[in-house]
């Protein structure tokens, strides 16, 4: 695909005008560090990336707002914020660290943190959008509190850009906790569930949750068990003190039933391996490539409701897998080589996320064999005419992505 990078906005419009006149495809892209993720376009599609469009516009840290171009790169964004002691609570997605804003909700990317800071789409207050003939449009504000047009955010959120680009986006930051502790907790599934139901139900609210299967855990350079890795925060080290004593003694408690001995091992790594182990969960390799691009052939994302999440994972269909769920949304990743994981294994672990009231995207996937064609990366949404409407609506060409529409599993193209 050809790839071009505009400088301006006014020479962004100029080639979304033209390409529209011509009905060329195109694809709205952010960094373009994941273009190989989703269904692929159409043949012949041009690649429009927001790279050339970075940068701070606007940042009220009295308001806890901040307006960003939407090709400014997450880590960029989250350095400046640090010099006032706020960040955006999200996560690097899996992979490259390398990604941008816009890339970010356009694939509705939060991570972990959606735990304690609710995900993305619920942090954006503004939004300014090309539409497929090159016109701008806007939707929100620059506050905390405002009713100003439709609720595009949301829409734009998680669209693939199957609908627009987005050009500029303002979100709320949030202060920095002065105080933070990782602790981990390993053990056996069926003592970890109670501890992690425990948990999502008590007033402790950590920053995260994630659970992580007993393969990731290995590859981790821990023991071969699952674990719970829970972010907290406080302004108060007393306080993430008496948290960490709470937990432990729930921990005890539950390991108080029939067993030789002590079955949760529990620990509270420092800044620096509490990176590393967020890092594996992104996919690194300890010790080497940060980015493994090109170390998994298959990527999947799986959802099932968070009280089915610990069915999922007791799962045969999940044997070997390393994966990571967000306990509180009961959202994560896993990903494999071609050769660790089969294909007619993707389906039975679809169909089992289905049957748990859930779904899986196959967000990356090996070359298929000869005669056979993909695995859709999603498949029709109870919501598919809807869909197919908003997209009629917002393209009538079928100019953005076409051959990628989130919810219809073979859309136009």
């Amino acid at each position: 695909m050809t790839v071009h990078t505009p400088q301006t906005q006014s020479e962004l419009q100029q080639q979304v005008c033209q390409l529209h006149a011509e009905a060329t495809p195109w694809l709205p892209a952010g960094l373009g560090s994941r273009l190989d993720w989703g269904p692929a376009v159409a043949a012949g599609s041009v690649v429009l990336s927001s790279r050339g469009l970075a940068g701070i516009r606007d940042h009220s840290a009295n308001d806890f707002t901040v307006t960003v171009a939407a090709g400014t790169p997450l880590v960029v964004l989250q350095e400046a914020l640090a010099h006032h002691r706020q960040w955006l609570s999200v996560d690097l997605p899996w992979g490259s660290a390398e990604t941008s804003i816009g890339g970010l909700i356009a694939r509705g990317l939060s991570g972990g943190y959606r735990q304690r800071h609710m995900g993305l789409r619920d942090q954006l207050l503004g939004i300014q959008l090309l539409r497929s003939d090159g016109v701008l449009a806007r939707a929100g504000g620059r506050v905390v509190k405002n009713v100003a047009g439709y609720d595009l955010m949301r829409l734009l959120t998680g669209s693939w850009g199957s609908l627009a680009l987005i050009t500029e986006v303002t979100l709320r930051t949030q202060p920095i906790p002065p105080q933070r502790r990782t602790l981990v907790i390993q053990g056996p599934l069926a003592v970890l569930e109670p501890l992690g139901r425990w948990l999502l139900n008590s007033s402790l609210s950590p920053e995260r949750i994630d659970l992580w299967s007993a393969p990731l855990a290995q590859a981790a350079g821990l023991n071969d068990q699952p674990l719970l890795l829970l972010g907290l925060a406080s302004i108060d080290a007393t306080t993430l003190d008496e948290q960490l004593a709470c937990i432990a003694a729930k921990a005890r408690e539950l390991e108080l039933g029939p067993g030789p001995g002590p079955e949760l091992e529990l620990s509270t790594p420092d800044p620096e391996a509490a990176a590393a182990l967020l890092a594996c969960g992104r996919g690194a390799v300890p010790g080497g490539d940060a980015d493994p691009a090109g170390g998994a052939d298959w990527l999947l994302r799986l959802a099932v409701p968070p009280s089915q999440l610990w069915t999922l994972l007791a799962s045969s269909e999940l044997q070997g897998l390393p994966l990571t769920m967000a306990s509180g949304s009961g959202i994560g990743d896993g990903w494999a080589c071609a050769a660790a994981l089969p294909r007619y294994r993707v389906e039975a672990l679809r169909r089992r996320c289905q049957q748990l009231g859930g779904y899986l995207t196959v967000l990356r996937q090996p070359e298929p064999a000869a005669g056979n064609a993909p695995l859709p990366a999603w498949l029709d949404a109870p919501s598919r005419p809807l869909i197919e409407a908003l997209k009629r609506q917002f393209d009538p060409k079928q100019q953005l992505a076409r051959g990628r529409l989130p919810g219809v599993a073979a859309p136009l193209g």
